[in-house]
């Protein structure tokens, strides 16, 4: 059931012009890093108000999906919003209230920048845009669909982009969140850690996914074991300690039922998870989503749970 997870189905109407404040706001300079504890936040279908989250659990930071492509090389929220339109005023609303983001390029459905853009150059451009547009201190490059995941010259470029982003943006961290199997990263997956070392990509945070993987058992165990998995190969790759590939390392789960039958994870499996992740320092945890962080169907994450547990949990994670 890929809608479950990255598949945007109403599109929103543009709202209020990019302010000249939007990121250098007073609030803004002190808001936290985006990167270790951001749950992602969605502009589709039932829409959380950020700020009432960020009171209600003390999260500060939000993972921002999805930016995709216009149909060219131009960067879009989920293909069609400008980046001048309500997704701005939902960055200002966070920032407003001591809050950052970090946006999220690609998922699952949609058209990619990566595969739309020729050359790693013009892909770095549409980066650039997004980075300048909100003064942004980190982005997240979902690689997950087939057509940017499973394509060794698509891999290449958004490397290679990559690589360029960081040159020109120091102090710009960039996650790279993708699939993996319950061992860790697959072929593909560990193609793309070997290429970003060969290339020279400095990748900040791996982080996988860690669901939809199975019909069910024990999902805290599986995902430790994945991360172990990720650890374990990018101390090959980049000859890293064990502590230091966990602090590269990062999960992005997903609250309650996953888009696969019968694979379900509960407020406790999370719980464990982020005892896990604390005791490995590791550089990112975070799930899909707020928007579904409450009891029942519909939205909501399809089990029983409390309104906002799993964004509460996220907030107390410090890395």
């Amino acid at each position: 059931m890929k809608p479950l997870r990255r598949l945007a189905t109403v599109t929103l109407a543009a709202g209020a012009a990019l302010t000249t404040t939007l990121g250098v706001a007073p609030s803004a300079l002190a808001a936290p890093d985006p990167v270790v504890a951001s749950p992602y936040l969605y502009q589709w279908g039932g829409q959380t108000d950020p700020a009432a989250a960020m009171s209600a659990t003390g999260v500060k930071a939000f993972t921002l999906a999805f930016m995709l492509a216009d149909g060219g090389c131009n960067p879009k929220w989920d293909g069609n919003r400008d980046l001048n339109g309500s997704d701005a005023t939902l960055i200002q609303k966070i920032r407003s209230a001591g809050g950052d983001v970090i946006p999220s390029f690609g998922g699952w459905s949609g058209t990619k920048l990566g595969s739309q853009c020729g050359s790693p150059e013009d892909l770095a451009g549409a980066y650039q845009k997004v980075i300048d547009a909100y003064q942004l201190k980190a982005i997240d490059l979902d690689i997950e669909n087939t057509d940017e995941f499973e394509n060794a010259a698509v891999q290449d470029r958004i490397l290679n982009a990559v690589k360029i982003t960081k040159q020109k943006n120091p102090g710009v961290r960039v996650v790279i969140t993708m699939g993996t199997s319950p061992q860790g990263p697959t072929e593909w997956g560990s193609r793309l850690i070997t290429q970003a070392k060969a290339i020279g990509a400095n990748v900040d945070v791996w982080s996988v996914m860690p669901f939809d993987f199975s019909s069910g058992g024990d999902m805290a165990a599986m995902t430790k074991s994945a991360v172990d998995g990720l650890k374990d190969q990018l101390k090959s790759a980049f000859g890293w300690s064990d502590d230091e590939a966990y602090r590269h390392s990062g999960l992005s789960s997903m609250n309650g039922k996953t888009d696969n039958a019968g694979e379900n994870v509960s407020v406790a499996n999370f719980t464990s998870l982020r005892d896990y992740a604390a005791s490995h320092h590791l550089g990112r945890f975070t799930f899909w989503a707020t928007n579904r962080d409450c009891s029942g169907g519909g939205e909501c994450s399809g089990i029983d749970q409390e309104k906002y547990a799993f964004t509460k949990i996220v907030a107390g994670y410090q890395g």
